[in-house]
């Protein structure tokens, strides 16, 4: 029987507390397939290069991570991608692996966290049973990245996707996209709320989630909301931490198809 590996593949951050949620992550991923040798890589060579001159770890990138595979005689590879959405990061995985279709008896590559309607139902439920009932006068914001990308339109569907699961004061904004934080806030508006928890709809809470969302510059949107007259609970928890999020990757990753 040939050798076979578990590629794990995440944009990567620079934060070593919030990294334990992709770490979270590929354990559940390893649990899943035992018999697979298992390595790592980052899309964001300039996250890689900061760890590197920073902590003196070196992460690689997928391309090197398949050559080193090819050189050592792996025969099944199973790459799975911790992006979130199928924007350019995943755009990107997809090209880095292309050039090794055919060096391995076989390839496959896992699909985003979010991908089809059940992937956005079972998210949005799992978030759900992560936090707290709200409060009548309370209301809660998730704050995704955006992207320049047809697949920003996620985003959009993860709020919809609130609204079938009965959260009519859950909303969703980005940091680069639509919808905004003041598509946010005139949401917030409309629904009469006095407090609002932020959570980060993020793989990890990592830069985004801690400067952003949660940090004290007077743009960040902590400080926007608390501008607005707004009490603001902020909640820094990547949702790698969450165990549904690991089976919705587990299980993307067994359904995975040759590239």
């Amino acid at each position: 029987m040939g050798k076979k590996a578990l590629l794990v593949v995440s944009f990567g951050t620079v934060d070593p507390v919030a990294r334990r949620a992709i770490e979270a992550v590929e354990t559940r991923l390893q649990s899943a397939f035992p018999g697979y040798d298992f390595c790592r890589a980052f899309t964001s060579r300039m996250v890689a290069r900061r760890i590197e001159r920073e902590q003196g770890e070196y992460i690689p990138a997928p391309d090197e991570q398949l050559a080193r595979l090819a050189e050592e005689g792996y025969d099944e590879v199973r790459c799975q991608s911790l992006h979130v959405i199928f924007g350019q990061e995943y755009d990107k995985l997809r090209a880095q692996l292309e050039p090794y279709r055919g060096r391995f008896g076989s390839l496959t590559l896992g699909r985003p966290l979010l991908w089809d309607t059940p992937d956005y139902l079972r998210l949005t439920r799992a978030l759900l049973a992560d936090m707290p009932p709200l409060a009548p006068d309370e209301a809660c914001v998730f704050m995704g990245h955006g992207a320049e990308h047809p697949a920003n339109a996620a985003y959009a569907l993860v709020e919809n996707s609130f609204r079938y699961h009965g959260a009519e004061r859950v909303y969703v904004g980005t940091v680069e996209g639509f919808p905004h934080l003041d598509y946010v806030l005139a949401r917030l508006h409309r629904c009469e709320a006095a407090q609002v928890r932020l959570y980060p709809l993020m793989l990890v809470a990592g830069d985004h989630a801690q400067n952003d969302l949660a940090g004290a510059e007077e743009d960040s949107w902590k400080s926007r909301l608390e501008g607005e007259g707004y009490t603001v609970e902020t909640h820094l928890k990547g949702m790698g931490e969450l165990p549904a999020v690991g089976d919705i990757f587990a299980d993307h990753c067994r359904a995975a198809k040759e590239i």
